[in-house]
């Protein structure tokens, strides 16, 4: 689900559906309109377990360097 809902970029664009919006003639788009809700379904499910799966299949030195890695990255000064 999207956090901010699609509008339009235009600002003539924008002005109209705002003014819909308040006078009930247009109403918000579902987030989900559109989508295959088994594709979805299939889609989190992946997303629950990849992490976990990921580091179970990895080995400790390889995890170690990883996250030095990931902790040089973040502490690193930028110029």
């Amino acid at each position: 689900m999207a956090k901010n809902p699609k509008r339009p970029r235009d600002t003539n664009q924008l002005a109209k559906f705002i003014v819909d919006m308040a006078t009930g003639e247009a109403q918000e788009p579902a987030p989900d309109e559109g989508k295959n809700p088994a594709a979805v379904a299939l889609g989190r499910l992946g997303g629950l377990k990849g992490g976990k799966a990921r580091a179970a299949k990895l080995s400790k030195a390889k995890r170690a360097a990883i996250a030095k890695k990931a902790a040089l990255s973040r502490w690193k000064k930028k110029d």
